[in-house]
């Protein structure tokens, strides 16, 4: 594993961390084993080989004495450059981007999940193409008019992938449409969504299945949940949420993926209140809740939707230390620290999440005629319905409801 440290890079994040996280990354994928890991210094990149030529010769004698078959960079690796590298290496090489999508690959479960991966994979794959025909490309002479069959091939294979995609979103388009009933469906059950949200082995899916009682793999290991999980669980106040578990994010997600998983986060988007799961014991947490926060926004997630910040594994930290984390946890309105494996602070978090969702719900009252059947079934369907009283003009209900169900409401 090699992670390029780009001297010049405004966004360069700490190394050793960088390194580290590249390191799980490629421990996530089942069968690999990684050899060694190396942080390589560069001022500028090389556009034809990304490592200058002595560094490349060095690398070349690590990896002949070592055996080495796979190399992964942690950063972005052109076509040309893989070509280059490959050559020059005797080895096959995969950048950020390719792991990632191997992995995805490998987790996703869902009929969803795995056509979201195939597109993803799809996008990557058309940009490569010149990798995969370059030799191709100066078979044939002439004046270029016409074309080698370098071109020919790689037209015949982009159009060949363009159609993959085609019939790839054709199939999302169904099953996007299956979950929208789904989502209609939980609409008509007056039950708040309450999304987990956090940088990737966060501990989201530990605490999802210590507060719901299912079995969602939760494992030390960067996206152990690749599929959106949903439970209706019953709080200790005896209040009932619907509780979603998400993907988790990390840091320079390819693009590919970010648009391709969107679809995966669309209970994020339609939450009443969001729960940041923070790995508190981790020292990039601060990094990592960086990236989950621009992420969000990316998503266009409103600045109305409630946040929590649960800050995580103090089972991890030491005893001073674990003070001074509550400590700064106790002067911020919006962050409780937790333990999803011990099921310290859980209570308080309960009782938190009941707080805020009753102050997410206002009182109105509305006067419906009696052309509005419709609306007034639906009203009574989502249960925001306290009290009704029968008019010469119509209905005139008292609701108690969420701003969620009041914009739904507002469609019809």
């Amino acid at each position: 594993m090699l992670h390029p440290d780009i001297q010049t890079d405004p966004e360069r994040r700490a190394a050793g961390p960088a390194l580290e996280e590249a390191m799980a990354l490629a421990l996530a994928l089942p069968g690999l084993e990684v050899v060694a890991g190396e942080v390589v210094s560069l001022r500028q990149p090389q556009p034809g080989t990304l490592f200058g030529s002595g560094k490349m010769d060095e690398l070349k004698a690590l990896m002949q004495a070592q055996d080495i078959g796979l190399v992964l960079i942690d950063g972005p690796v052109t076509p040309v450059q893989q070509r280059n590298l490959e050559q020059a290496w005797k080895v096959k090489l995969l950048d950020r981007t390719g792991l990632i999508l191997e992995i995805f690959a490998d987790r996703a479960a869902t009929r969803e999940g795995v056509l979201q991966v195939e597109l993803a994979a799809l996008s990557y794959q058309r940009t490569r193409l010149v990798r995969a025909w370059t030799h191709l490309e100066r078979q044939r002479g002439g004046l270029g008019f016409v074309g080698g069959p370098g071109e020919t091939q790689i037209e015949a294979d982009r159009r060949a992938i363009d159609e993959a995609v085609t019939r790839i979103r054709r199939q999302l388009s169904k099953v996007t449409k299956t979950r929208a009933l789904h989502r209609a469906a939980r609409a008509k059950v007056p039950f708040p969504v309450v999304a987990l949200v956090g940088y990737t082995n966060a501990g989201k899916s530990t605490l999802f299945n210590r507060l719901t009682g299912a079995e969602v793999m939760a494992k030390d290991m960067l996206f152990a949940t690749l599929d959106p999980t949903m439970r209706a669980i019953e709080l200790n106040s005896g209040d009932k949420v619907i509780l979603s578990d998400t993907v988790g994010f990390i840091s320079n997600l390819p693009t590919e993926l970010v648009a391709a998983f969107r679809a995966t986060l669309e209970e994020v988007l339609e939450a009443d209140l969001i729960l940041h799961v923070r790995d508190i014991a981790s020292d990039e947490t601060e990094n990592q809740a960086r990236d989950v926060d621009s992420i969000l926004d990316s998503l266009g997630v409103a600045e109305t939707v409630p946040r929590l910040e649960l800050w995580n594994k103090i089972d991890l930290l030491a005893d001073e230390d674990a003070d001074a984390v509550r400590n700064q946890a106790a002067r911020r309105e919006d962050v409780l620290v937790i333990s999803a494996v011990s099921g310290a602070g859980l209570d308080d978090l309960q009782t938190v999440v009941t707080a805020h969702l009753e102050g997410v719900r206002s009182e109105e009252t509305l006067t419906l005629p009696f052309s509005e059947g419709r609306a007034r079934a639906w009203l009574f369907e989502r249960g925001v319905v306290e009290q009704e009283e029968e008019t010469e003009e119509g209905w005139t209900l008292s609701l108690r409801w969420t701003p969620r169900q009041k914009a739904e409401f507002s469609k019809l």
